[in-house]
């Protein structure tokens, strides 16, 4: 069967790397696809929230099986109930199941409702009732914009000078678009960042191994969020005690609270978790595989993907037994100069020999001639499969010396930090 990935960045590479191992994938389609996935599969210039142009592709390539959705703006969208209706299958949730990660504030509510522990929040659509809220606030205090914004709605205000700034950058100022018209503020809670992804057919749930992603854009955890500069699997705090709890009281409580809702929730759903002393809350949902904590899980996965992508469709995840490697993967993500604001594309990407063992995931890249070229703010991910963090890490920043191109710029410390 041929399989058509909608998506252009390191995710994507990574789905395309897993489903390339099937031995029932004859042939991949990506849409638009990148510099490096067009090595292993046919990209074309359709972009992800051209519905009307997909259906058309689907249309000319029958043998295309399933489209797998990688991005969060098409499933928010609605890529889905709109593939389906076509005719075509398609792996990812609807667009009523992706409100979960699509609105902040559905799923603030949700985990209320069902006491699925969480920060304490507020949710304003109006800028001076915020900002009156913020004065009244402890801090540090954090806000975030209701919809989609690219990993980067999300900003830690350490005083009310910040928290102002914030609400008018995100209600006043759009920075963020229509995604900042509402807005949650939320209490801050310190701790370790876990990220749990989890295959779900909208009647059973199966975790994946645990990973943790880096958001802040410099070493040691500071300046600006970004999409995620590196990540890590599996993370030493998420014991199998944590794991066992974590499930319990979250995973599965979601789950039923979807269904609760009415909502059947098909595809990856991503937890991203804080661990203290106090206990375990949930930071954020995601309606899909997270970036770049896929690209290092998948490299983990021993099951065949494809096999667990059919049995989700087919609502039969429960029968299907997941298999992980028990090594570890490290993922150092190289970023354009000045990413996350704004940054110059075009650069030449020189790539020296790297070692046989590493897996290169291109993000932002464009492939002219025989070369590639800078596209985006995360160009490549740097990935290593070992036998321990440590080694992994080692290995990915050895290889990240023979890699160069112009305001590159990675953080030094991933997988440092890991208890």
């Amino acid at each position: 069967m041929d399989i058509l990935i909608i998506g252009g960045g390191g995710r994507e590479h990574a789905l395309a790397y897993a489903l390339k191992k099937s031995p029932k994938v004859e042939k991949i389609y990506c849409l638009p696809g990148n510099g490096g996935i067009s090595q292993i599969a046919e990209c074309a210039p359709i972009g992800v929230m051209e519905f009307d142009k997909i259906i058309e592709f689907l249309k000319q390539h029958p043998s295309i099986g399933i489209t797998v959705v990688g991005p969060d703006d098409p499933l928010a969208a609605g890529i889905v109930d709109e593939l389906q209706k076509h005719g075509f299958k398609a792996f990812g949730p609807c667009k009523e199941a992706a409100m979960i990660e699509g609105s902040k504030s559905f799923a603030k509510n949700l985990m209320k409702k069902y006491n699925i522990p969480t920060a304490s929040y507020e949710v304003f659509d109006d800028y001076h009732k915020a900002r009156e809220y913020a004065k009244q606030s402890s801090f540090p205090l954090v806000v975030k914009a209701d919809g989609l914004a690219l990993g980067k709605g999300v900003i830690i205000c350490n005083n009310l000078k910040e928290a102002e700034n914030a609400l008018y950058d995100i209600m006043v100022a759009e920075r963020f678009g229509k995604a900042g018209k509402k807005v949650v503020v939320e209490e801050y809670i310190a701790g370790k960042e876990v990220s749990i992804l989890a295959f779900c057919d909208g009647k059973t749930i199966k975790p994946m191994v645990s990973s943790q992603d880096h958001k802040r854009v410099f070493d040691d955890d500071k300046g600006l969020n970004t999409g995620g500069m590196g990540a890590f699997s599996p993370t030493p705090i998420y014991t199998p005690e944590v794991a066992d709890k974590v499930y319990n009281s979250i995973i599965l409580p979601t789950l039923n609270a979807m269904k609760a809702e009415g909502l059947k929730f098909k595809g990856v759903l991503y937890f991203g978790l804080i661990i203290n002393e106090e206990g375990i809350h949930v930071l954020e949902y995601n309606a899909r595989f997270g970036d770049p904590e896929t690209q290092v899980v998948l490299p983990l996965l021993k099951t065949d993907l494809f096999d667990i992508i059919q049995a989700i469709i087919d609502e039969r995840l429960d029968q299907t037994e997941i298999e992980w490697l028990d090594k570890a993967a490290v993922c150092v993500m190289l970023a354009s100069g000045g990413y996350p604001l704004e940054y110059q594309k075009g650069y030449k990407i020189n790539i020296g020999k790297l070692d046989d063992d590493i897996i290169l995931f291109h993000s932002g890249t464009k492939k002219t001639d025989s070369e590639f070229r800078t596209s985006g703010g995360r160009v490549l991910g740097v990935t290593a499969v070992k036998d321990s963090v440590e080694e992994a890490r080692k290995a990915v920043y050895g290889n990240i010396s023979k890699i160069n191109f112009e305001g590159m710029h990675y953080r030094k410390d991933i997988g440092i930090k890991n208890d």
